[in-house]
């Protein structure tokens, strides 16, 4: 959707556009989540979340907005740049659910709290700083594997995260990725469901 051109980035998540006019950003959110309710988690993401079931899994990073992780069952989701998850009122801090805020995204140009002031939900935007990052730095410090998966490492500080690992690194991944190769033990350039296919074969793990 960034790149149809029908809407520029910068100010879809600049936070004083939004501040500023926060039709522009609701104009997109609908477009965005009346695609989004048509996808569906893929194999890698319903992988992840039986891991954690399974107990060998101890939580996932994300830069992702889409909840996709949440929607195929995963819990301990650290979401470095939020997401559409929940949303909060401007005054009150009132938190809504996806599911109270989709009817209000779709139905009103502006979606409002009963105080009357503009809902915004919990993405991180330009301007404001990143959620969670101590959270994610704890969990690469104490993980025994770090897997990298479907990113180049390039936007900070997530690209920053593997320094804290002080475990064995893994990545997945089409495309080069920022990281000095000699931190890595494993790096696969493969398709991610094709990859994990395979793996979960391997622990005999029902996705």
């Amino acid at each position: 959707m960034y790149n149809s051109g029908k809407y520029d980035p910068r100010k879809i998540f600049d936070i004083d556009e939004f501040l500023r006019e926060p039709g522009y950003f609701y104009d997109f959110a609908r477009d965005f989540i009346g695609k989004l309710e048509n996808i569906k988690p893929t194999f890698t993401h319903c992988f992840f979340s039986e891991l954690e079931k399974s107990g060998k899994l101890k939580g996932l990073i994300t830069q992702n907005i889409d909840a996709l992780h949440q929607m195929a069952g995963s819990l301990k989701v650290v979401e470095l740049h939020g997401s559409f998850w929940t949303s909060r009122c401007m005054a009150c801090a009132r938190e809504y659910s996806y599911s109270q805020m989709l009817p209000k995204i779709l139905s009103s140009e502006v979606p409002r709290c009963g105080c009357g002031v503009v809902i915004k939900p919990d993405i991180v935007f330009y301007g404001e700083g990143v959620k969670r990052l101590g959270e994610a730095v704890k969990l690469a410090c104490e993980s025994d594997l770090f897997i990298i998966i479907g990113s180049s490492l390039e936007v900070y500080p997530a690209a920053a995260l593997p320094d804290s690992a002080f475990g064995k690194i893994a990545i997945v991944n089409k495309g080069p990725v920022n990281i000095k190769q000699e931190r890595v033990s494993l790096n696969v350039s493969d398709d991610l469901d094709d990859f994990f296919r395979a793996v979960a074969d391997e622990l005999k793990l029902v996705c």
